[in-house]
């Protein structure tokens, strides 16, 4: 696949995939990593596409610095996702079978991006993630998600991300037109629990309108912690 960025593939080729995942690692985590998301959710209709970030980082500071201080890099970044999806939509595969799915740093970039570029996905789904900036400011975001399903997941206690932008991002994306959930999790800490899981695996199962298998294992080992 030729895009700015290497890309860990994993499911279905993209040639006859149903619907793709773009999976998208937090800071100082892999592409090859984050694939192991794609056991737990089991969804062989899917193809699986992990970017890796440049020195395993998508921006240099935390998401909630001055927008400039994480720039070009956060802007290449965007860029890059943006092409990758240009890619795959050359494939066949229109942008409301994509989904774009991230943990942490990762999660981060997958709300920014959708925000930015609003338009009807497959589904937006941010692990231990917020919209990027200082403040959630409705002037940078323009058009409408089109009732794509959005699932933001969370600790109440993330070292890393305030509950208050978790609150803030789900209330921007429901005024761009987004069907979000969002979840709190008491005392979780900055990682990924099997309730989420579950969460992601039935937006899946419900964007390719077909049942799943009952006795698929969605349970998952846990993923490197990183920091936004």
């Amino acid at each position: 696949m030729r895009t700015s960025l290497h890309v860990e593939m994993s499911g279905a080729p993209l040639a006859r995939a149903q619907a793709v995942v773009i999976l998208l690692h937090g800071r100082g985590a892999t592409a090859d990593g984050m694939l192991a998301l794609s056991k737990a959710l089991a969804q062989r209709e899917f193809a699986y596409l992990a970017p890796q970030a440049p020195n395993g980082s998508w921006y240099p500071y935390s998401f909630l610095a001055p927008i400039e201080q994480n720039e070009p890099m956060l802007s290449r970044s965007l860029g890059a996702i943006g092409e990758l999806i240009e890619t795959i939509s050359a494939k066949g595969v229109g942008k409301e079978r994509i989904v774009l799915l991230g943990f942490s740093q990762g999660g981060c970039l997958a709300l920014e991006y959708a925000a930015r570029n609003a338009w009807r996905y497959g589904a937006v789904i941010g692990l231990s993630a917020g919209l990027i900036g200082p403040n959630v400011t409705a002037a940078n975001y323009t058009g409408s998600l089109a009732d794509t399903p959005v699932f933001i997941g969370c600790s109440d206690t993330d070292s890393h991300i305030p509950l208050r932008r978790v609150q803030e991002s789900s209330n921007m994306l429901r005024a761009l037109g987004a069907n979000v959930v969002e979840r709190i999790y008491p005392a979780m800490g900055h990682t990924i629990n099997d309730d989420e899981i579950t969460q992601v695996y039935s937006m899946l199962a419900n964007l390719l309108r077909s049942s799943s298998d009952p006795t698929t294992n969605k349970s998952i080992t846990t993923l490197s912690r990183s920091s936004e």
